[in-house]
């Protein structure tokens, strides 16, 4: 399976976006560089790569992410938004359950969770409303849990989830809406880019 793995931080500093989106406690240190001035073919290319980066998504999945938020009606960007945040591995994240993205990607492929009582190891599974992602019963008590609930009880739960931190589980309560996303991405140049 392909994926990213060069180091977080050098990625973020050339992406221009903080690590603690994506989980990480590493903060970016004050480098001055020239940046050379980008073409507008480049602003739209760099808020791509960004967006696939924060989501750990490669870029034949995320152009049928895009393909099947075009199909939806409605605003195109904010759609492909709120697929990338149904997806299982982003819920788990944001739920709490896993410190990073990578790390909730982990979670899931290991067998340690469960959708509406039965067992999914697919981290690109689209949830929907009223979905309840939960650790394995028989995994609750892995010390693993509460190393990460030590590190992620101050992290803000989003309104679209609410989440039971005792019993390891989240219930998807609504569809996430654009303003309650934290990170800064400028869908619009996206579909500028893939509308080409």
């Amino acid at each position: 399976m392909a994926r990213e793995r060069g180091p977080i931080v050098k990625r973020c500093r050339y992406l221009g976006i903080e690590p603690s989106y994506l989980g990480s406690s590493k903060r970016l240190g004050r480098r001055r560089r020239n940046m050379r001035k980008l073409s507008e073919y480049g602003i739209q290319l760099k808020e791509k790569q960004k967006l696939k980066f924060i989501y750990g998504v490669l870029e034949r999945p995320f152009r049928g992410y895009y393909e099947k938020a075009e199909k939806m009606g409605g605003i195109t960007g904010e759609n492909l938004l709120r697929l990338l945040e149904m997806r299982l591995d982003n819920v788990v994240f944001r739920l709490g359950l896993g410190r990073t993205r990578r790390e909730a990607r982990q979670i899931v492929r290991h067998n340690l969770i469960t959708v509406n009582g039965k067992k999914a190891n697919i981290p690109s599974i689209q949830l929907k409303v009223g979905d309840v992602v939960a650790v394995k019963e028989s995994k609750k008590d892995m010390t693993r849990f509460q190393q990460v609930l030590d590190t992620t009880h101050s992290r803000i739960v989003p309104a679209w989830l609410s989440a039971d931190q005792e019993n390891l589980q989240g219930t998807i309560s609504a569809v996430p809406e654009r303003d309650q996303l934290d990170f800064p991405i400028n869908e619009t140049l996206i579909v500028e880019l893939y509308s080409k």
